[in-house]
Parts: C-alpha cells; sequence; structure tokens
C-alpha cells in the first residue's frame, strides 16, 4: 500500500523568498556594507567601514544591499531584496586605537615598528523599508 503524494511547485519570485518567522522580536534586516554583514533593527547604533565620500555628522545615509527582512515574515533575499532600503544617520565619524605591528628578527639588526588606526563611521539605523 503506496501513499499517494502531491507536490505543489510554485513559480520562483525573482530577487526573494518569503517565510514565516519562528518568532516575532521586532523587525529587523541584514545589511551588507564594508565587505560584513550587520543585523539592525530600528533605532539601533552600529560602528560600520568608511564609505568612500564626502560624508559628514549628520547625513543620511541608505544601504541598498539588504540581504534580509524579518518584519512577521522572513523575506530571504537572491542575493539581495529588490526595492529594500535600509536608511540610517550618520552619528560619527572616527578612528579605533591603534594596533601596533612590530616585525623583529634577532642577531640580524632588523626591527620595524608601525601604527595603524582603522577609520570608522557610526550610525544609527533610523527606518527599515
Amino acid at each position: 500500500m503506496a501513499k499517494e503524494t502531491t507536490v505543489e511547485k510554485k513559480a520562483p519570485v525573482k530577487g526573494a523568498t518569503k517565510a514565516k518567522s519562528p518568532q516575532n522580536d521586532g523587525t529587523f534586516a541584514v545589511i551588507a556594507t564594508g565587505g560584513k554583514q550587520y543585523k539592525v533593527k530600528e533605532g539601533q547604533k552600529i560602528k560600520i567601514e568608511k564609505i568612500i565620500g564626502e560624508y559628514k555628522e549628520g547625513d543620511s545615509l541608505t544601504f541598498d544591499q539588504v540581504l534580509l527582512v524579518d518584519n512577521g515574515e522572513v523575506i530571504i533575499g537572491v542575493p539581495t531584496i529588490v526595492g529594500a532600503k535600509v536608511e540610517a544617520k550618520l552619528q560619527k565619524i572616527g578612528r579605533n586605537p591603534k594596533v601596533t605591528v612590530i616585525k623583529y628578527k634577532q642577531k640580524s639588526r632588523y626591527f620595524k615598528k608601525n601604527g595603524h588606526r582603522q577609520p570608522y563611521f557610526e550610525v544609527e539605523i533610523t527606518g527599515i523599508k
């Protein structure tokens, strides 16, 4: 006695996949910027890599590389969600503490010492659309 099973095939949605959210912690999104991915919520402050261009504190930024949005139902981008945006306000432009790099070889008089301070933007997420 074999059971009959039917499989429904749905047409794929270009640029997004939808699913039910397992838990409702509020709306959040996953964005890609500076070679990294960040899970962000509205009102959250995050430090991101410096963006090339002329920016000053108080400017508005728009992140259009949105990989995932959860607002009651999960929307997953393939690879990004077409038309989705995350709005942010630039709070601070700064530099991280110094990282010291020392190269040393004994008995050969080789000693190099370098320092590096990585620049960053601190942004506050103002809206997920």
